[in-house]
């Protein structure tokens, strides 16, 4: 027998129906924050993805030689996709592109708690406009996104960073300009290693002796404690850096603070200098949705990247962005009980009486699905008793007879299948009917 390949997921239809409430609630809020969707394609070029992320990244690739001798990967994510796509049509594209997509990436590593090789995301980004304005709107959707399956900030929070805060507190500290990316890749680590892990690895960034890397280990340490903007611009005091740079950063988070309020999520928001964001190509804020019940397991995360599509050879243009797993954001609702289904079964039943009724019977059936009712009816011919408890079965709220004594008379009969109430409706009123007392 064959079984589902390890970190896939076979999803039987009460699986879709509660998978695609989430991407429905996904995607009305995205198109709610004006947001157009795209849907790149799910090959690509392997060359577009260790271009973003490094050559290390193949081991997590689905990759392979397809017949025509290109190397591609099955995509691991979709903003490499997104900046090429953007890209090609830079030069003519309205700006600022404000595009979302759902959509399934595979990724081949260990299996864990949250993490399988194949997931759904749901991304949003903002490209072409490099002010804060475009970061508030992000975190805003991202965090409405969330509010909108039922969640809120008892569930979950949103820690927000500064990759550009951090660069000018490394060159206040005296880390080489070429050395800022490997020591931001340290940092990220902070909260998943040990002490004496944290030093090794960022001795190892930094190139540096026990002694230097142990007070910059120091530094980075009272750094990620603070959590006032006023508190932030004292740590640079005395430093190399002009205090104007810092004080128009600080300023930054200030109006971004305030637009997150106007945008009514401010509650949400935590500022957290412990979010780094390991990735190479973030430049600015930089934010991670956490859970706050359970385990804290994250749900989103993104930030500012304002120079990916001009590494990939196209016009460069300023970015900001997001992802959401499918798998944790469904954990974390089944854990508050707050997972829901998409209602897809049938809403009406026809009960057919007799063979001979059911040309008519189906004529109808016809004319209520055109309507967009949900219709379902019995494909073979059964008595009343289990045409009735079919429909029960399958969920339906209203049961449709028909037989020969209404064919002559012109009308149905119409049994509501929560209280048994039972009704004559003449077949030319019948869809009225329907969605008078029903509400269908």
């Amino acid at each position: 027998m064959f079984k589902t390949l390890p970190g896939f997921r076979a999803f039987y239809p009460e699986d879709c129906a509660r998978r695609n409430l989430i991407f429905g609630e996904w995607r009305k809020t995205a198109e709610s924050f004006g947001f157009l969707e795209f849907d790149p394609p799910v090959l690509e070029q392997i060359e577009l993805f260790t271009e973003k992320s490094g050559e290390e990244i193949r081991s997590q690739l689905f990759g392979f030689f397809d017949k025509g001798g290109r190397e591609v990967s099955l995509r691991p994510e979709m903003t490499p996709s997104l900046a090429r796509m953007v890209g090609e049509r830079a030069g003519g594209i309205r700006r600022p592109v404000k595009w979302f997509a759902i959509g399934e990436n595979y990724r081949y590593e260990r299996q864990q708690k949250g993490r399988l090789r194949a997931f759904f995301q749901f991304n949003a980004d903002i490209l072409g406009e490099p002010s804060v304005n475009a970061d508030a709107e992000v975190i805003a959707l991202l965090i409405s996104s969330l509010r909108a399956l039922g969640l809120t900030s008892e569930h979950f929070k949103l820690r927000l960073g500064d990759r550009k805060l951090w660069a000018l507190f490394l060159e206040n500290e005296g880390v080489p300009e070429d050395k800022m990316t490997a020591v931001l890749s340290a940092i990220d680590k902070l909260e998943k290693v040990s002490e004496e892990a944290f030093l090794e690895i960022v001795g190892q960034a930094l190139g540096a002796g026990e002694s230097e890397t142990g007070r910059l280990v120091s530094r980075v340490r009272e750094f990620i404690k603070l959590s006032d903007i006023e508190e932030v611009g004292k740590a640079f005091d005395g430093g190399v850096v002009p205090r104007g740079e810092i004080g128009a950063r600080l300023d930054d988070w200030r109006k971004l603070a305030k637009l997150l309020e106007s945008l009514g999520v401010g509650e949400f928001v935590q500022p957290d200098l412990g979010i780094v964001r390991g990735l190479a190509y973030y430049t600015g804020f930089v934010f991670e949705a956490f859970q706050t019940v359970g385990k804290g397991r994250a749900l989103a995360g993104g930030g500012r990247y304002d120079s990916l599509v001009g590494k990939f050879g196209y016009q460069d243009m300023p970015a900001v962005g997001f992802g959401m797993g499918d798998v944790t954001v469904a954990d974390l609702l089944e854990l508050v009980g707050l997972t829901r289904s998409r209602d897809t079964a049938a809403q009406v039943y026809v009960v057919i009486g007799g063979e001979q009724a059911r040309p008519d019977a189906l004529r109808l059936i016809s004319c209520l699905r055109k309507s967009r009712f949900r219709v379902d009816y019995p494909l073979k011919q059964q008595n009343f008793g289990k045409q009735f408890a079919q429909a029960s079965a399958i969920g339906a709220r209203v049961a449709v007879v028909l037989g020969a004594d209404e064919l002559a008379g012109g009308y149905v009969k119409v049994k509501d299948l929560a209280d048994s109430s039972e009704d004559k409706v003449s077949i030319e009123c019948l869809e009225g009917y329907l969605r008078r007392k029903f509400g269908l």
